[in-house]
């Protein structure tokens, strides 16, 4: 186990590399500059090279790249340059509320998700198995924006209620925050418990139709004892793998439902970076994301490698 922690430590660290690479350059392609977006209604070569010198844009990219990862390196993500404050600062309130957001977003998914997989599969070509169904395709299929709005347009016109609009951090009050938070968790939950749901109950049909299952269904074992010695355990490690995959994909893709309800998250942070042109913003939230899902990765490997010996053998 210590030496493959340290072969994927390495990898990891390669990864990170190459992503900074990539984030710096990505965001060097959006049309415009920080320049252009301050001198769109003020002409003056001057004003503008000036400027340039000035947030170091005038350096080759290769320059651009050095200085900006040897202050990363030294836990210095710069400034807004928009704003004037530390990117650090910017950060990391932000992706507390993304975080929080994803936990809570998964733990939905996963206490619905997961059990209407297992009913559906157990129960695979019946009736339940058809109303579940009908629930993975339609959440499968709406948009996160169009579930958020109906819930929120559902809510106030039945129960004449709307979320506050000011966020409150969890740190200040708990049900103040999750009454803030209920109905986006609500929209992504949703939709999230439906993936799970599907491929819970791939993984479920799969793990029925085995041959030792059966011989253990026709030699009368009880079904529940089948399911939690058999079944089960088959499906864990896809289950785990898979909240990994949930978990990294409502980090990098809160945009729209923090926008829709108005929560100071990382990805409303990057939305409004990427209107100003705040490249050390962009930067910082986008190698964040980054760091945040090789992180996730690991800790998934990991533990998956702890629950099925056969990983670590093999």
């Amino acid at each position: 186990m210590g030496t493959y922690l340290i072969k994927r430590l390495f990898a990891s660290l390669l990864t990170a590399v190459l992503a900074s690479i990539l984030v710096f350059l990505l965001v060097r392609m959006v049309p415009g500059d920080v320049v252009a977006q301050m001198m769109g209604q003020a002409g003056g070569e001057n004003a503008a090279g000036a400027l340039r010198e000035f947030f170091g844009l005038d350096q080759p990219i290769y320059m651009q790249y050095l200085g900006w990862i040897g202050n990363v390196l030294q836990g210095n993500l710069g400034n807004s340059w928009t704003r004037g404050l530390p990117v650090t600062d910017m950060i990391g309130p932000a992706f507390m509320v993304t975080l929080e957001i994803a936990i809570l977003t998964l733990a939905v998914a996963t206490l619905v998700g997961v059990p209407l997989g297992i009913i559906a599969g157990i129960y695979e070509n019946r009736p339940l198995d058809t109303a579940i169904q009908t629930f993975n395709i339609l959440g499968l299929s709406a948009p996160v924006f169009w579930v958020g709005l109906m819930l929120l347009v559902g809510v106030s016109t039945i129960f004449g209620w709307s979320p506050p609009l000011r966020f409150v951090p969890i740190t200040r009050s708990v049900s103040d925050n999750l009454t803030i938070l209920m109905l986006p968790i609500a929209s992504l939950g949703l939709l999230q418990a439906a993936a799970y749901s599907q491929f819970v109950r791939q993984n479920v049909v799969s793990a029925m139709n085995q041959e030792y299952v059966r011989t253990a269904i026709a030699k009368g074992v009880p079904t529940r004892v089948v399911f939690f010695k058999h079944i089960l355990r088959n499906v864990l490690i896809p289950i785990i793998t898979f909240m990994g995959l949930i978990l990294i994909q409502i980090l990098g893709g809160t945009v729209i439902i923090e926008s829709l309800f108005a929560l100071p998250g990382l990805g409303r942070l990057l939305l409004t970076a990427i209107e100003t042109r705040d490249y050390p913003v962009l930067q910082g939230a986008l190698l964040i994301v980054v760091v945040a899902a090789m992180v996730v990765n690991l800790v998934i490997d990991l533990t998956y490698r702890l629950i099925d010996p056969r990983v670590r053998v093999a």
